[in-house]
């Protein structure tokens, strides 16, 4: 039976080059991933030249763990864990974040149940799982600038779920949590952002 040529076999093929010390083999594997891989890294750090730092890191590091990658999952998809995981470090290290740092924007009960401040309740989607595109570009400093104001797990969350738009599910195996606590922090990213930026709703960045 004829070898198979085909686009995994080709990725395999450069894989087990690179692990053995291909230089070149690792460019080429590397290449055609820089944009999405700068572009998570970015989003997560909202700094270019930290985005710029953080991902020499991330590649040094690849090329470092590579000869234990062993295929179980595509390598871009092992790469983004990678590229997330440095990113998340580089914040850290910058700045620890305290979780109740954006308390003062979350909506506040009563013993009842109800809203203390009803005049300002957040009308954000109850669906766990809806996807909030943005791509307006008039909103997309003022989103960064959001982003900067959230802890690191939830900007985590919310960058891979709503800009990158990747499910509850790849969330919870590639940060090592739960489905539930994904849903818990997005929720609680949404409801930040939502307040911080009134116009930014599923509705307002509907393209036209």
């Amino acid at each position: 039976m004829a070898e198979s040529k085909g686009p995994g076999n080709a990725e395999a093929i450069l894989v087990q080059a690179a692990a053995a010390g291909d230089s070149a083999a690792f460019e080429a594997l590397v290449r055609p991933h820089l944009g999405m891989l700068f572009r998570v890294i970015d989003r997560i750090l909202g700094n270019e030249a930290e985005s710029q730092d953080a991902l020499q890191d991330a590649l040094l590091t690849l090329h470092r763990e590579l000869p234990g990658f062993l295929g179980a999952s595509r390598f871009s998809t092992w790469a983004y864990r990678i590229c997330v995981n440095q990113a998340l470090m580089a914040r850290r290290k910058r700045v620890r974040r305290r979780e109740d740092a954006i308390e003062d924007l979350m909506p506040r009960f009563g013993d009842d149940g109800h809203h203390m401040n009803v005049d300002t309740v957040l009308d954000w989607s109850e669906d766990p799982e809806a996807h909030v595109q943005v791509e307006h570009q008039e909103l997309k400093a003022r989103v960064r600038a959001g982003l900067d104001r959230l802890s690191d797990d939830q900007r985590a969350v919310f960058v891979l779920r709503d800009l990158e738009g990747w499910n509850t599910e790849e969330i919870a195996s590639h940060l090592g949590i739960t489905r539930e606590l994904v849903r818990q922090r997005v929720h609680r990213a949404r409801l930040a952002l939502r307040a911080m930026l009134p116009e930014f709703t599923p509705h307002s960045l509907e393209g036209p």
